[in-house]
């Protein structure tokens, strides 16, 4: 496990004479802390990680990375790569690691330590549109075999994903790990921490456009995962080739390209793909010759790419089909999508984690295969940039095929219900709220026991109100 004389290499390259303590956990919430954890106090906008480095020591931590000096607390400073032997015999814990820049400390502790962990194979996964989902069922696959380490939660940026690097130890075989993109050269920079072997590129949505400025951008900013792969055979991408902008990633990279999509012509593809509703999916999957029928617990038909995914890794990765099969069963990788009752018994779909033009159409996708009185309750979807009307309007066509009946939360969605009607949904079954709280007052009048409802909207619109407050009065 990770030492005390570890993190001190890692930050000045020489190796203290002892180990010191164990560090069991690095956090930079300090009411996370548990006994022998270091806390790395990060300057905030709202909060500075150092006025809570007493309550991180209250709560067992051994250790802190501070860039100034923390007064009651023993200090050993470690700035420019300084190391001094007697501070270092006569420092002792609970105390402080004095360093230029915390983040840049706990980065580089992160890298050292991902380059001592180097037997660990690590997936990288990126995309627009189900990362989260095939990052979980791709360590339940990789799990039917290898010790696997995940990210928790979306820890996927500059801060969350070194945070799981220290979490690896020797007895891990296998790293599963996400990476989000908000800016061109943030997945290089993650690629440099964590040194993946294998690359999953999801697909390239308009997600982050506002920030990123075009889907062109959004996909150079993607490839920079397939591009830092090592060369084949030890580097594997995993591509999408149903997507116009993934499939030419193949081209980027010097790794082994597998495809997997819904054409016969990637390496690994599916068809016969079934919607059971709430009970799950079924589909065919095909590999060199052989046909494969399986029944998985993922909501929608879009869950297919999902299920696709984690059966490549567990190819490139060696597992037979009963492994990836036991761990495509395991069930436990629904994240976003939870189905819950509403006062008057009325099935609410909570999907409100967030949105896109491309996670909105398949939820309504999946939508259309419930009976019932299908309701969509869709929010405002946000950082959007040049292509909110388009995104918005795609998603009112589709609203007015699937839904009985449209209510939409937040002014971006006004050209949601837009497109409704003017698909030729009744004007008086698409009804405009301002905000969550004007859709809750109106879906308690109007809900019937039998309805099913989709709410989704991005997390700025606040649509997992609706669902608290639908849900609380069951």
């Amino acid at each position: 496990m990770l030492t005390l004389a570890d993190v001190v290499e890692a930050l000045t390259g020489t190796r203290p004479p002892q180990d010191g303590d164990v560090i069991t956990e690095t956090v930079v919430d300090s009411r996370q802390a548990i006994p022998g954890a270091m806390f790395v106090a990060l300057p905030g906008t709202r909060h500075d990680g150092h006025e809570f480095v007493g309550d991180a020591f209250s709560r067992g931590a051994s250790v802190a990375l501070v860039s100034r000096p923390v007064p009651a607390f023993p200090t050993l400073d470690l700035r420019v790569g300084k190391f001094d032997l007697a501070a270092w015999e006569a420092f002792h814990t609970p105390g402080c690691l004095l360093v230029e820049d915390t983040l840049a400390a706990l980065q580089q502790t992160a890298r050292f330590w991902r380059q001592k962990m180097s037997h660990v194979r690590v997936i990288g996964i990126t995309g627009s549109v189900g990362k989260s989902t095939t990052k979980e069922l791709t360590a339940q696959v990789l799990s039917s075999r290898y010790r696997t380490l995940k990210n928790r939660g979306n820890l996927n940026n500059e801060i969350g994903l070194p945070l799981t690097l220290l979490r690896l130890t020797e007895g891990y075989q296998r790293a599963v790990l996400e990476m989000g993109f908000y800016v061109p050269g943030e997945i290089t920079f993650l690629c440099e921490l964590a040194q993946p072997q294998v690359g999953v590129v999801t697909n390239v949505g308009l997600v982050h456009a506002e920030r990123a400025g075009s889907q062109e951008t959004i996909a150079r900013g993607k490839a920079e995962l397939v591009e830092a792969l090592p060369p084949a055979p030890e580097g594997v991408a995993v591509l999408n080739y149903d997507d116009p902008w993934v499939r030419p990633m193949a081209k980027k990279t010097a790794a082994r390209v597998f495809f997997y999509g819904l054409s016969p012509e990637a390496d690994l593809w599916a068809d016969q793909i079934e919607g059971l509703g709430l009970e799950g999916l079924r589909l065919r999957l095909h590999y060199q010759g052989e046909a494969l029928t399986v029944r998985v617990p993922l909501l929608g038909r879009h869950s297919a790419h999902t299920v696709l995914r984690a059966a490549a890794v567990g190819l490139v990765e060696g597992l037979s089909w009963d492994e990836i099969v036991a761990g495509l069963r395991m069930g436990h990788t629904q994240l976003r999508l939870v189905a819950v009752r509403a006062f008057n018994g009325a099935l609410l779909l909570d999907d409100t984690y967030n949105a896109s033009p491309q996670s909105t159409l398949a939820a309504l996708n999946l939508l259309a295969d419930l009976p019932g009185r299908r309701v969509a309750v869709l929010g405002d979807m946000l950082e959007l940039g040049p292509y909110e009307h388009e995104g918005h309007w795609k998603v009112g066509l589709r609203a007015a095929e699937v839904a009985a009946l449209l209510v939409t939360v937040g002014e971006r969605a006004h050209t949601i219900a837009e497109a409704a009607r003017a698909a030729g949904m009744p004007a008086d079954q698409v009804i405009e709220t301002e905000d969550a709280e004007g859709a809750i007052r109106l879906l308690r009048q109007v809900l019937h026991p039998d309805d099913v409802v989709l709410v989704k909207g991005s997390r700025g619109v606040r649509m997992d109100r609706i669902v608290s407050a639908l849900e609380a009065e069951a």
